[in-house]
């Protein structure tokens, strides 16, 4: 079976408060893009990951494709299966890639073997891999809340909008990202905003981790500000970083202007 997980974008990241458990409680808009990599899956005598493309670090049994066959393993005595990721969406990049990988590893076991595992239920075997892994089972816009794993729909169109994303190849952590925050609560309701027309966006429409990590790495207010120079509507930066993206009325071809950067642009669906 071949599936191709997406990344995502948050439109907007505010950082509510630190929980007791150490996380932070988040609202953003989590919205799927087409910056894909590619997972196949099949049958084999023994279990084993591979993959190809950008390198992952650490050691591949620790993958997080491998923790969620290994999870659906144990609950339903899943036969051997051999994973083969193609990864071409950045790491650390902002952008949900890895959860991605786990969350369609979820997806396509339920749907090989015939599973029926419910929508819900494969959201709780998600949450259990990581915050933001539950929303790539739905995969479709959703306001976001709590970890970033708790969801609600979002009255939200900008289906046709061209958007490219820029990646500089600066790997942030989530630790990283997250020391120098200082929560607070938004005077503003994101998702109010977010109804009305994208050229009102700039300027309240925030991710919270911009502040500290363009001062730590002036590059990507430089990318940010590029693309305002382009024509974009609305430019930020995805989750901790370090992918910006620019959201634009019509179709901008980006490659000129970004020659040394990983770059991914097309419609939004």
């Amino acid at each position: 079976m071949l599936v191709f997980p997406n990344a995502k974008i948050n439109l907007g990241l505010n950082i509510v408060e630190k929980r007791p458990d150490g996380f932070h409680n988040i609202e953003s808009c989590f919205y799927p893009v087409g910056w894909s990599d590619a997972l196949e899956i099949t049958l084999s005598e023994t279990f084993s990951f591979h993959s190809d493309g950008i390198a992952i670090p650490g050691d591949p049994a620790d993958n997080l494709c491998g923790k969620a066959y290994e999870m659906l393993r144990k609950d339903y005595n899943l036969p051997p299966v051999k994973i083969h990721l193609l990864k071409t969406v950045p790491i650390g990049a902002g952008l949900g890639g890895g959860s991605a990988d786990a969350a369609f590893t979820i997806k396509a076991l339920n749907q090989l073997f015939d599973l029926d595992i419910s929508i819900e239920e494969q959201e709780k075997y998600a949450r259990l891999i990581g915050s933001d892994c539950a929303f790539f089972i739905r995969n479709k816009p959703m306001y976001c809340f709590k970890k970033g794993d708790q969801f609600d729909p979002i009255d939200i169109n900008i289906s046709g909008k061209w958007i490219a994303l820029v990646n500089p190849g600066i790997h942030i952590s989530t630790v990283e990202a997250y020391s120098g925050v200082v929560a607070k609560r938004s005077t503003e309701d994101l998702r109010n905003i977010l109804r009305e027309p994208v050229t009102e966006w700039k300027g309240r429409v925030r991710n919270d981790f911009e502040a500290t990590l363009f001062e730590k790495y002036p590059l990507l207010g430089e990318i940010k500000a590029k693309l305002y120079g382009l024509g974009a509507e609305y430019a930020a930066m995805s989750g901790s970083g370090s992918t910006l993206f620019g959201i634009f009325e019509q179709e901008h071809d980006m490659k000129q202007h970004f020659p040394d950067f990983r770059l991914w642009q097309g419609f939004l669906k």
